[in-house]
């Protein structure tokens, strides 16, 4: 069975994406930046961003009945590699103990200049 867990984006629609996608026991949670409300969050702060993130990301975890303790991978897209530490710091705040296998890589760019990172998740629940 198939679960879609929408953020109430309108772009879903358009593009053809659900935030996050529960199948049997796994989640797959879309790229999320620190949008909220149409608006990005932490402006210039890639740390607060990435707190930004994760709170997305665990609110989108809860909605298909998991936890951030069930996070087993994540990837981080950043458009500055030299901000690695700031970013891996705030990921470390929320994954420090749970410590899911990582990637970081640096893009070209992300969907708005704003943006300065952009995480994927997947979950297993027991």
């Amino acid at each position: 069975m198939r679960q879609n867990i929408s953020s109430g984006s309108p772009w879903e629609a358009k593009i053809g994406y659900a935030r996050a996608v529960r199948v049997g026991n796994v989640v797959h949670v879309s790229g999320t930046t620190a949008t909220v409300n149409g608006e990005v969050v932490g402006e210039g702060d890639p740390a607060e961003q990435t707190r930004a993130v994760l709170g997305i990301i665990r609110r989108a975890l809860e909605t298909a009945g998991a936890r951030l303790e069930d996070v087993v991978r994540t990837r981080i897209y950043v458009t500055d590699i030299r901000q690695w530490e700031e970013i891996g710091l705030a990921h470390g705040e929320v994954f420090g103990e749970i410590r899911p296998a990582t990637t970081m890589v640096q893009v070209a760019a992300l969907i708005d200049p704003l943006h300065l990172v952009e995480i994927e998740a997947e979950a297993i629940l027991p």
